[in-house]
Formats: C-alpha cells, structure tokens, sequence
C-alpha cells in the first residue's frame, strides 16, 4: 500500500513540475511578445504610440508610412486627412518623428477631424545616422533626418510585406489602395515614379538641364561612380512616393546597401552637388539602377513646390490623383501654386503651435 502512495506522489510531482515548465515557457512566450509590440528594438527605432488598433471588417491593411517633423507637420496633417477621406480601405498610417514633437503630433491627431485615423507614432533615433550624414549648410537635406526615414521600412513596418511611402508636402486625391495594387516585377523592391517619362516632368523639363538624368545627382568625375558603369544620362526617379515589397527588400538588405553608399559619401564626397543638391536621392539611384517598377504618373504630379507647378491647368491638377509640392515653394507657406488644393485637408493646429503664412493676410474692408 505503501508502495502505491509512492507512484502517487510521484505522479502528482511530476504533473506539478511539468505545469511549472508550461508556465514558466509561456510567461517567455508573453514577454517576448510584449517586446515585439512595445519595443522595435533594432537600430533604435521605437514605437511610442499606437491608436486604433483593432481590424476593420478584417479587410487587408494598408501601410503608408509619413515623416513628421515639427516645422512640416502641417503637411503631413494635411496628406494623412487627404488620404484617409479618399478610400474606404483599412489603411494605417507609421509616423515617424522625433520625441520633441510627438505630443505636439498626437495632439492634433486627436482632435475632431481625425478621430477615424489609424496611427502609429514612431520615434526616430537620430544616431541611425552618425558616420553617414556629414552636416553642410548648403544641403538641408544634412540637418533633416527624419527625411532618411524612408530608408529604414522594413524596421518601421516589421510585419507588412508591402508598405507606401509618402513625403509630407502631398495631398491625395484619388483612393489609395490604387497606388498600393501597383504592380512590381519580379525582383523588384520598390515601385518610383520616373522623371523623364511622368506626366508632371513634360511640364518641367524644358531648361532644366540634367536635373532630371543621373548626372544631375552623382558626380561621375569621382571613379567609385565611374566603376558602377551607370549611364550618366539614365532618368531618375521621384523618391518621395513609391511603393515598397518589403519582402524583396530585406531579402536585397536594401536598407544596408543604401547605408553603404550614405558612409562612402561622407567619405569620398560622391553626390553632385551643382544640380539637384540632394543627398536622400542619389543613394536610391544607385541601388535602383535599373532594378525599380514604375508608378502611375498621375500619382506623383509633382513641382507645385516650384514655378514649373503654375503651368498647369486646373483641369490636370483636378484629374491627379496625388499632388506634390516637392520644391522650395511649400503649399503652407506663401507663393506655392494651388496652395487652395491643399488647403482644402489641412486641420487646424488646436495647439495654435503651426499656422499659415500667406502673402496677402489683409482682409478688404
């Protein structure tokens, strides 16, 4: 009898140790996901706000990942109401910006107007960039980091497969998911528009050069350039809308490959710096040498930045269905052309912090 009570208590052991393992792995488990929701982690990209996150109707959700930076965060306002009034499709926006501005950010995200959106706010540490952006006065590109934001998808969005990019100065007049079905060919990471071949370009390109070719972006005198055999006279493309295959590009290590290129830059000094005087741009170039899909050109109609944007007619502005305001000229300040387009998304700052600054501010009496 003895004996039996000594199987027994055994058996009660061992089913007591075997419950404390299942515990113990499953508390694991719990942590680790935790970790994945509330803190990226790689390359110290960090989540800081999340809202709305329940599916809508379980339909496929849409990425659309935005920079936000303190003194353009009316533009990107302005582009998130613009796209989400302009589908029905589940769409969820990543906002990148720095800690400084991200209350500033979730404030006017939750006033009246915006309520409906889906958001996540990502804080961007800007040490991603030391040893690979060399401050320079001239370029103001060097002094902006969240404009690199773009090249870091695959960390920002870990589990999308394809994700839109979008810069802040654009507003959305057609239904976004049309852009996100854009094709891409097969060992194609991303889809840019072309600015030899868009719409918008035949408009702007008469006396602009080499603006819109390679050797407008990269100084083909260095020979690192040279040995890449890339024609000089190859169109370049847009970088400020594209659509992405995340999947093709963390099996490409894109992200690596364009951090590559930023060091060498700082080093050798490889970008022109005559014509375009970009330094987000040439990077993209040269790992998309030939290796890049092509968007719509109705959905980049772009150089309302610039005089280039005042030749249009108010037809073709009506019919786009993505308006850019890539240029010096931006549609929240004073001489940008069709600046009431754009206004028609912008949200007023509850704050008071960001406003408007038009040129004639007189009311006639």
């Amino acid at each position: 009898m003895s004996f039996r009570k000594v199987n027994i208590a055994i058996w009660v052991l061992a089913v007591v140790l075997f419950l404390l393992v299942l515990h113990h792995n499953f508390l694991s488990l719990s942590n680790l996901l935790r970790n994945e929701v509330s803190d990226s982690g790689i390359l110290g990209l960090q989540p800081i706000d999340f809202a709305h996150q329940q599916s809508v109707d379980g339909r496929q959700e849409i990425p659309v990942v935005i920079a936000a930076s303190e003194d353009r965060l009316g533009g990107a306002i302005a582009a998130i109401n613009s796209i989400q009034h302009n589908t029905r499709s589940n769409v969820i926006f990543y906002i990148v910006t720095l800690n400084n501005t991200a209350d500033h950010l979730r404030s006017w995200l939750n006033s009246d107007f915006l309520k409906s959106i889906r958001y996540r706010i990502i804080n961007f540490d800007t040490k991603l960039l030391e040893g690979k952006v060399k401050e320079d006065p001239d370029v103001g590109e060097s002094m902006k980091p969240l404009t690199f934001a773009r090249f870091y998808l695959p960390i920002l969005v870990p589990t999308a497969k394809k994700a839109i990019y979008v810069d802040d100065d654009i507003v959305v007049q057609g239904d976004i998911l049309a852009l996100y079905n854009t094709p891409l060919k097969p060992g194609h990471a991303a889809a840019f528009s072309e600015d030899c071949d868009s719409t918008s370009a035949k408009v702007a390109i008469r006396g602009a050069g080499n603006q819109y070719n390679y050797i407008g972006y990269l100084d083909y005198k260095k020979e690192r350039i040279r040995k890449l055999s890339m024609k000089a006279s190859t169109c370049s493309f847009n970088p400020g809308v594209f659509v992405a295959n995340l999947t093709e590009w963390k099996r490409q290590n894109i992200t690596s490959q364009l951090e590559k290129w930023m060091k060498l830059n700082v080093e050798e000094g490889l970008y022109s710096r005559t014509l375009a005087g970009s330094i987000t741009t040439p990077p993209l170039l040269i790992v998309f040498y030939q290796q890049h899909s092509t968007i719509d050109p109705l959905w980049n109609v772009r150089h309302l930045g610039s005089s280039a944007g005042k030749r249009y007619s108010p037809q073709f502005v009506k019919a786009a269905k993505l308006l850019h305001w890539n240029g010096h000229f931006k549609p929240w300040g004073r001489t940008a052309s069709y600046a009431d387009v754009w206004e028609r998304w912008y949200v007023p700052d509850p704050t008071g912090k960001f406003s408007l600054i038009r040129r004639h501010m007189e009311i006639s009496k």
